[in-house]
């Protein structure tokens, strides 16, 4: 027998998408959806999302309304829907609590703060606003237009919404699923590592919150398989969220490539390095390795 979900009609918003499509997931789309603002709807709910002002995860009601709302995390972040049906069954949905928490950091928190009012980032001087995983969902509403003219109604619309939030939460599974082994692989680099300021790192693994976490590494060397047979130096940056290096490459070699840029490192193989003095190329892994220990030494 289907489980029977039941959120609010009329407009939708991110939080109860992704909620009805946590619980769809979960039951491998075995699920009847539907929406109403009728509370003798709602008592025949197995599941009742965003709507019914109640938070009982025994009970399967997922309302954060309420006067109180329905809690916090420890960072103060408060819950929506999605939090909720997230909190309750993130980590069965994928396998592991580093990657239920993964996700929620991720994405499961920035819907939360969005759905209750809650200003994460502030423009540049540019101020031209990002396009938001928001707008990928509200794109899903009709128009004034298709309402009018009866060429799409809302429910049709959150079907849609719900579909693609089923994939982009497939996705994100399977990203913290495979993240999670190669940090795993990464660390285990680092610990090998006989100077850790030089941590080479021969898989395409990802690096960088895996190394955040650690003071010494200040260079990254790895195969740039975009360009097969050669390898880079990237440096480590001072916070995952931050463009700053913990140490930038000699400001002598910015911008030079080829004959100059080995003349100047003494590196005959050097390739390349960027500007920004935040990553440089060599034709072999000697090579790299040169490059991030001169690095290391330069004033």
């Amino acid at each position: 027998m289907k489980k029977k979900i039941v959120t609010h009609s009329g407009n939708f918003h991110t939080d109860e998408v992704f909620a009805c499509a946590v619980l769809s997931l979960l039951y491998d789309g075995n699920v009847e959806i539907v929406r109403s603002r009728d509370p003798e709807v709602w008592a025949t709910g197995d599941y009742v999302v965003d709507v019914g002002g109640e938070y009982d995860s025994a009970r399967g009601r997922f309302d954060h309304h309420q006067i109180g709302g329905a809690g916090k995390r420890e960072n103060d972040i408060p819950y929506s829907s999605f939090g909720l049906v997230w909190k309750e069954y993130g980590e069965k949905l994928c396998g592991g609590t580093y990657q239920s928490y993964y996700i929620d950091e991720k994405l499961v928190q920035p819907v939360d703060t969005a759905d209750n009012g809650i200003n994460t980032f502030d423009l540049t001087e540019k101020k031209i606003f990002p396009y938001l995983l928001h707008h990928v969902v509200t794109a899903f509403r009709p128009t004034w237009r298709e309402e009018s003219e009866h060429e799409m109604s809302f429910d049709e619309g959150f079907a849609h919404a719900v579909g693609v939030a089923k994939q982009v939460l497939l996705r994100e599974i399977v990203i913290a699923k495979d993240d999670f082994e190669g940090e795993a692989a990464v660390v285990d680099l680092y610990h090998k590592s006989a100077d850790k300021r030089v941590v080479v790192v021969d898989g395409q693994y990802p690096w960088e919150r895996a190394l955040s976490q650690f003071p010494e590494p200040l260079y990254v060397v790895k195969p740039d398989h975009e360009n097969g047979g050669k390898w880079k130096v990237k440096t480590v940056r001072e916070r995952i969220d931050s463009f700053e290096s913990r140490k930038p490459f000699p400001s002598v070699w910015a911008g030079k490539s080829g004959k100059e840029l080995a003349e100047t490192t003494g590196v005959p193989d050097s390739i390349f390095c960027h500007t920004k003095l935040f990553i440089a190329v060599a034709g072999s892994k000697e090579g790299a390795l040169k490059l991030a220990h001169l690095a290391v030494d330069a004033e």
